[in-house]
C-alpha cells in the first residue's frame, strides 16, 4: 500500500506526457537545382541604351527595393500606399486574428475553472418518484465551483494548437504576399502611367506634325503635283493616332484611378506626383537567389507550406479521435434554504474523479474522417509542389524578359537615332533648298514614331525589372538592407 502513491504519481505522469499520434511535420526538401533554365543564363544581359543589368548571387535584395529606381515622388507614392492601404491592413488584421486564436487554443493546456452562484425558488412533485404525499415550496440557494483538466494522452489537443501555429505561419506569409504585390503594383502602375504621359505628349507632337504635312500635301494637290489619294491618306493616318491618343489617354486615367485606390484614397482626392519616365533609373544589380534559397523566400510557397504544416496536424487530430479521451473533474459547494444557512454541515457537496469517454460505434465518422484528414494532406503536398514549378516559372520567364527587353530596346534605340539622323539631315538639306519641306514632315514623323516605340520599351524593361523582385520574393526577408525611409512588414 506504501508503494501506490508512487505507482499512481508515475501513471499520471505518463498520462500527461502522452506522446502524440499523427505525423511530426517536417518542411519539404529545398530542390537541387542550381538554374532555372535549361541553360545556364549569362551573368549579364545584352547592352541596351548603354546600359545592361548584372545578376548576382551574392547582391541583396531590399525590402524597399524600389528605391533603386531613385525617384523620390515613386518613394512618396509606395509609402503612402503602405500607409494607408484597406487591402494591407485588411491582411494585418487577418494576422493578428490567427494569432490572437493560437493563443486561445493554448487554453486547453490549463485546468479549466467555473464559479456558479444558483437561487431558485421550488414546488416539489413527490409523485414524480412514486410518493403520495403533498407537495411543498421551498428556496434553494446554492454557490459551488468545478475544475476540470483534459488529459491530452494522445496528443488531439496538442496537434490541433499545432494546426493553429501554422495558420498563423500562413497568415504571416499571407502579409508578406499583400506587402509585395501592393508594392509591386503600385511601381508598376506609376511606371505605366508614366509612359503613357510621355506617349500622350510624343502622339500629340505627331499629330501636330501630320496636320503640318497634310496642309503641304493639300497645297501641292491644289497645284496640280500630288493625287488627292495623298491627302485621303493623311486624314487617314491621323484619324488613327487621334484614336491611339484617344486611348492612350484612357489607359492614363485609368492608371491614375488604379494608383489611387491602392493609397487608399478616391480619385477625386487623390494627390498623385506626375512622374516623369525619363527621372527614373534603371537598377542595374540584380540579385538572383539559387533555388534552394527561393522555396525559403516567396511568400506564396511559405504559405503552401504552412497549409501542409496544418494539414499534417489534422491528421493528428483526426486519429487522436479514435482513441478514448481522459478527463479530470471536481466540484464543490454548499446549498441551503436561504443565502444565511449555506454554512451548515449537511449543505456542503462535492465530487471528484476521472472520466473517459471511449468511441465504440460511430458508422466508420472517425475513420473515414482520419481518411479525408490524409486526403487533405496529400491535396495540400500536390499544391505545394505546384506553387514551387510556377515560382520557377516566373523566375525564368523574368530572366529571359529581360535579355529580350535589352535586345527589344536597343534596337528602338538604333532605330530612333537612325529616324533623328535622317531628320538632321532632311532639315540641312532643306535649310540648303535640296529637299522639299514635305520631305523634313516625313522624317518628323518617322522620328516621333520611332520615339514612341523607344518609350514603350523603355518602360517594358523597367516593369519586367520589377516582376523579377516579386519573383525573387520582393525582399521581406532583408530589413537591413533598406535605408531609413523603407517600412518593413
Amino acid at each position: 500500500m506504501r508503494a501506490y502513491p508512487r505507482i499512481s504519481s508515475c501513471l499520471v505522469a505518463a498520462l500527461l506526457t502522452g506522446c502524440a499520434v499523427g505525423p511530426d511535420f517536417v518542411s519539404p526538401r529545398a530542390p537541387d537545382d542550381t538554374r532555372y533554365t535549361s541553360e545556364a543564363r549569362p551573368e549579364k544581359t545584352s547592352l541596351a541604351n548603354g546600359q545592361s543589368q548584372q545578376f548576382s548571387a551574392t547582391t541583396q535584395l531590399a525590402t524597399n527595393w524600389w528605391h533603386l529606381f531613385k525617384s523620390e515622388q515613386l518613394d512618396g507614392v509606395v509609402e503612402q500606399a503602405l500607409t494607408n492601404s484597406p487591402t494591407l491592413a485588411a491582411s494585418e488584421a487577418t494576422l493578428r486574428q490567427s494569432e490572437d486564436n493560437l493563443r486561445a487554443g493554448y487554453g486547453v493546456f490549463f485546468p479549466q475553472i467555473d464559479a456558479g452562484l444558483n437561487a431558485e425558488r421550488e414546488r416539489s412533485a413527490p409523485i414524480q418518484q412514486g410518493l403520495k404525499t403533498p407537495g411543498t415550496v421551498f428556496n434553494y440557494v446554492s454557490v459551488g465551483g468545478s475544475i476540470s483538466y483534459v488529459l491530452d494522452v494522445f496528443g488531439g489537443e496538442r496537434r490541433a494548437v499545432e494546426a493553429l501555429g501554422a495558420q498563423v505561419d500562413y497568415q504571416q506569409s499571407a502579409n508578406r504576399a499583400a506587402y509585395v504585390m501592393l508594392s509591386a503594383n503600385v511601381v508598376n502602375t506609376s511606371i505605366a502611367r508614366a509612359a503613357y504621359a510621355a506617349q500622350i505628349r510624343a502622339t500629340t507632337e505627331l499629330i501636330e506634325l501630320e496636320n503640318e504635312q497634310l496642309a503641304a500635301t493639300q497645297s501641292q494637290v491644289s497645284a496640280g503635283t500630288a493625287a488627292y489619294s495623298s491627302v485621303l491618306s493623311m486624314r487617314s493616318l491621323i484619324a488613327a493616332n487621334r484614336a491611339n491618343l484617344a486611348q492612350l489617354k484612357q489607359k492614363y486615367e485609368q492608371a491614375s484611378h488604379l494608383l489611387a485606390a491602392l493609397e487608399g484614397a478616391t480619385s477625386a482626392r487623390a494627390n498623385l506626383p506626375d512622374i516623369d519616365l525619363d527621372t527614373l533609373v534603371l537598377p542595374g544589380d540584380l540579385p538572383l537567389s539559387l533555388p534552394s534559397d527561393l522555396v525559403r523566400q516567396r511568400p506564396d510557397i511559405l504559405q503552401a507550406e504552412a497549409q501542409m504544416h496544418a494539414a499534417s496536424a489534422n491528421i493528428g487530430v483526426a486519429t487522436a479521435a479514435l482513441f478514448p479521451s481522459i478527463s479530470l473533474s471536481g466540484t464543490a459547494g454548499v446549498a441551503g434554504t436561504s443565502l444565511g444557512n449555506l454554512s451548515a454541515q449537511t449543505g456542503k457537496f462535492w465530487s471528484v474523479g476521472p472520466s473517459v469517454s471511449i468511441p465504440v460505434f460511430r458508422g466508420g465518422s472517425l475513420w473515414f474522417g482520419r481518411k479525408a484528414a490524409i486526403d487533405a494532406y496529400d491535396q495540400s503536398t500536390a499544391t505545394y509542389k505546384q506553387t514551387v514549378l510556377n515560382a520557377f516559372e516566373q523566375v525564368a520567364d523574368s530572366l529571359t524578359a529581360l535579355e529580350y527587353d535589352a535586345q527589344s530596346l536597343q534596337a528602338q534605340v538604333e532605330s530612333r537615332q537612325a529616324a533623328a539622323e535622317a531628320l538632321r539631315m532632311l532639315q540641312i538639306n532643306y535649310q540648303s533648298g535640296l529637299s522639299a519641306y514635305l520631305d523634313v514632315l516625313t522624317a518628323d514623323v518617322q522620328f516621333h514614331q520611332a520615339n514612341i516605340a523607344y518609350l514603350q520599351a523603355v518602360a517594358q524593361r523597367h516593369e519586367d525589372t520589377v516582376t523579377l523582385f516579386v519573383a525573387l520574393g520582393g525582399g521581406w526577408w532583408n530589413p537591413q538592407a533598406a535605408d531609413a525611409q523603407g517600412k518593413t512588414p
